[in-house]
Parts: C-alpha cells; structure tokens; sequence
C-alpha cells in the first residue's frame, strides 16, 4: 500500500490524561508548522501508523514490536513505569492464581497491556484462562472472572469498583524481572525518515521540549486534567509523577526483554535490538 502524502507531516496521540503532561505543552504553544495532531485510541492509531496515514506516532510497544522493521524510535520519548502505574489494571472476583480456565475480559483499546497480561498470568503465575475481548460490563454482570482494564477507564473504575481486587500489571512486571515496563513508545516510519528527515529532526526537539515544560509545570496540568476522570486534583499529581516518559537505557533494556517473552511464547518476532531515530 502506498502512503498517502499529507501537506505536514501526522503525528498520532493518544489523549488519555497519562500523556498530558507532554500532549497539553504542545497543544499550548499553538499550531507546528510543519506537524498536525491525529488523536485515537493506540489500537487505532496502530494500524494508522502501519498503513501510513501516519508518520509518527505515539503507539503501543507491541505494535512498534510486531512491524519494528518499518519504524525509527524516537530516542527520548516513551510512557513507562517504573512500579505501580495505576491506570493499567487487572480488576478480579478471585485472586489472579485461581483465574486459570476461567473467562478474563480484555480491553479493545491496548494490544500492550493484553500482552503483558498473558506473560504475567502464564508466564508469572502458571495459569491459562480464557480470555475474550469485551467491556467492564462483562465482570460486573457477566460471566468474567476478572477485567483488564486501562488509562482513564482504569482510574475511573479502581475508584468506584473497589468491591473487585486490583492488580497493577507495571507493579506485577517490575517485582518479577526487576525492570520498568514500557507501555508506549513514539515511532516513525522508515519512509518518512527518509522522505521528512528534517521534519522529524525537529519532532524530536519539539517532543523534548514539551516533556520538559510538562515536568516543571505538572501540578496546573494535574488540575486541568483531573476532572476528566473525576479524581481529586492531589492525587492526579500523584498518577503523573508515576509516569515516566524517556526511553533511557533501563527502559530499553526492559522493551527487549518484553519482546523477549513474547517471542518465547510464540507468533512474535525476535528482537535484538532497537533502531533508533538519531
């Protein structure tokens, strides 16, 4: 499929509130002249980013994962955690050992957070359920066992649906392998390095900035965004300041060590290293 070819080049965001304190900095300094914002859920932006009617995005680790033969990462922009992230979810009637051959419900929205939930649940704990792609409704009233749910529905629900355990898949990750996880990462298409190289150059710079800006100025953006969920404004700081958005070298380590197990587990490329945009 050829891509289609856009006047400034399209960057795909996610506009859950775990990417504000990057997303509302470039929001706030007014149109780029060279990029426009493409907003979706990551499962859609995925599949934008792969047909090309993107030329970066912000998507799920899994996705850059499965086609990371045609995508650059930017070097210094991820959304990780290192610990409990809180919005990546595992809500439960029973606890996460007694799941096996049981029906787990799974969110449409994030191939990641479903993957890394098969690792910790077969992998970690030694269980196979079964899983199905539903909505929430399906734990409440349904035949679930449990739900994985993620970004502003999971704050949403661990408040209100506290009669449910809750299991935070970041924290489950790094007390088994001692590493973050990395939840998303800005790729680029291979096709528009080299066709807009100059332009994303400059996408790097201007993400860097915006991350900068958002750290220094995260407790008015935690009062802006809170009410999204709702969630009092103090403990959305507290969400933010648990998300972490470089690709440092610990990060990396722990993006080829996920990949690693899912490779083990099957149907998943094997990957050694990461091709990065610099």
């Amino acid at each position: 499929m050829t891509p289609a070819v856009f006047s400034k080049a399209r960057l795909g965001m996610v506009n859950f509130i775990n990417t504000a304190p990057v997303y509302i900095p470039w929001q706030e300094q007014g149109a780029h002249p060279a990029w426009e914002i493409v907003e979706g859920p990551p499962t859609e932006l995925n599949a934008m980013l792969k047909a090309g009617e993107l030329d970066a995005g912000l998507v799920s680790s899994y996705a850059y994962g499965l086609d990371h033969e045609d995508y650059f990462l930017l070097p210094d922009l991820g959304i990780s955690a290192t610990g409990a992230v809180g919005s990546v979810l595992l809500f439960s009637r029973v606890p996460v050992q007694d799941l096996h051959a049981r029906v787990v419900g799974l969110t449409p929205q994030s191939a990641t957070s479903v993957n890394l939930l098969r690792i910790i649940l077969e992998r970690f704990v030694g269980v196979r359920p079964r899983y199905r792609t539903g909505c929430f409704m399906e734990l409440e009233q349904g035949d679930a066992a449990a739900y994985l749910s993620i970004g502003d529905e999971a704050l949403r629900r661990r408040a209100a649906n506290k009669e449910f355990m809750q299991y935070d898949l970041a924290k489950i990750w790094l007390e088994h392998t001692g590493l973050p996880f990395v939840f998303a990462v800005c790729a680029v298409r291979a096709q528009s390095m080299e066709h807009r190289a100059e332009d994303i150059a400059g996408l790097g710079a201007a993400l860097s900035a915006c991350c900068s800006r958002g750290s220094r100025d995260m407790e008015r953006i935690s009062a802006m965004v809170a009410e999204r969920i709702p969630m009092d404004a103090g403990e959305c700081l507290q969400y933010l300041r648990g998300i972490e958005f470089d690709l440092s070298a610990d990060k990396q380590k722990g993006l080829l060590h996920f990949f690693r197990i899912l490779s083990e587990m099957g149907d998943f490329p094997r990957i050694d290293r990461l091709r990065l945009a610099v």
